[in-house]
């Protein structure tokens, strides 16, 4: 096992290092980011009404942060299988998601009511990199299928 780590250390290094921005672009969200709900949803939100933004500067904070999010997934992938087409494949799929969520997130915003729990959800999936916690186990899933 010892061994089997030595030979594998830069891309254990590497993958820790996209780990390591990930965790920076969290620690600095508030100076990089304009998303005027990070403070609403950290406090007692379920009778607020939703804070004043800019829409404009909202979609292009979220597609700031995920798309920085989604260039660190890609990078991650691309360090744990180096494969070229599951990469591209995952970037489409990131351009996908993030159509389909940013409709749905500005149309919750638009017809809003007082149960903001699907507008916390949909959000959270657009600044945050969850989508990486999905494709790795599920490509891992499948080179190990294909490898047999």
């Amino acid at each position: 096992m010892v061994k089997n780590l030595l030979q594998n250390k830069g891309k254990i290094v590497l993958g820790l290092l996209v780990i390591f921005l990930f965790a920076l672009i969290r620690e600095y969200e508030t100076q990089l980011f304009y998303d005027p709900f990070l403070s609403f949803f950290k406090g007692d939100y379920a009778n607020s009404p939703l804070p004043k933004y800019d829409s404009f500067c909202l979609f292009f904070g979220l597609l700031f942060r995920y798309g920085l999010n989604s260039l660190l997934s890609l990078a991650l992938l691309y360090v744990l299988f180096k494969d070229l087409d599951m990469v591209q494949f995952s970037g489409i799929l990131f351009v996908v998601f993030f159509v389909l969520l940013v409709v749905v997130l500005f149309c919750l915003l638009s017809f809003q009511n007082q149960n903001y729990l699907l507008l916390f959800y949909v959000r959270r999936f657009l600044i945050q990199p969850i989508f990486i916690l999905l494709f790795i186990p599920g490509f891992y899933y499948q080179k190990m299928k294909s490898n047999k």
